[in-house]
């Protein structure tokens, strides 16, 4: 709804109601997060299962997107609701964690999505909590750093233990499987990502 109010400059003039000032801001931050990931319409329409051209009318602010509509784009983009839906604070360098959660591992994300590389500190429970293992195979690197516990990584059917302190640099393009390598305690690690290995890992796709 507008309003015909006085706006900060003291001159009367129509003024956005905060509810549709925020609508407004939702489909420039969509197409900037799509952009900035290197997506296209076709490949997002094909991950959230909206009609392509539905979602360039709301990048372009040509219609009021629905619930029904953000959800599905939240979990393409790996983004909290409420991060589409509101303006980004600014002025603060600090970052604001929000953990996903995705084949029963925690990743909270450690730096704002850029398209590039991307860091995230992955939380593995017991490995008895965990699910059996899905091997995955991309174009790219992956590393990580484990923090505590101790991780296990198979790669092209080895299978290698690291501890706190340790380090693993290897080609996504074998097939791989991270997981807890123990039963009596969690670990964590810090994970970096490029975009193909963030979407395999972290979005659903």
């Amino acid at each position: 709804m507008q309003d015909c109010k006085t706006r900060p400059d003291g001159e009367a003039g129509i003024v956005l109601d905060d509810d549709e000032a925020v609508l407004r801001n939702v489909g420039p931050r969509l197409r900037s997060l799509r952009r900035t990931r290197g997506v296209t319409l076709t490949e997002l329409a094909a991950q959230t299962g909206l009609v392509p051209s539905t979602i360039s009318r709301i990048e372009r602010g040509q219609t009021r997107p629905t619930l029904e509509q953000l959800l599905p784009l939240a979990r393409a983009y790996a983004v909290p609701l409420d991060e589409l839906v509101s303006a980004p604070p600014t002025g603060d360098p600090r970052v604001h964690l929000r953990p996903v959660r995705k084949h029963g591992l925690t990743f909270v994300p450690l730096g704002m999505p850029t398209g590039g590389l991307q860091a995230y500190k992955v939380l593995y429970p017991p490995v008895s909590q965990l699910p059996p293992p899905q091997f995955h195979s991309h174009p790219g690197r992956e590393w990580f750093y484990v923090l505590s516990g101790t991780v296990q990584l198979v790669l092209s059917g080895t299978r290698t233990e690291l501890t706190a302190g340790e380090a693993a640099d290897f080609s996504t393009d074998e097939p791989h499987w991270i997981g807890n390598a123990r039963d009596d305690m969690p670990a964590e690690t810090i994970a970096i990502y490029g975009k193909q290995g963030e979407r395999v890992h972290i979005t659903d796709v």
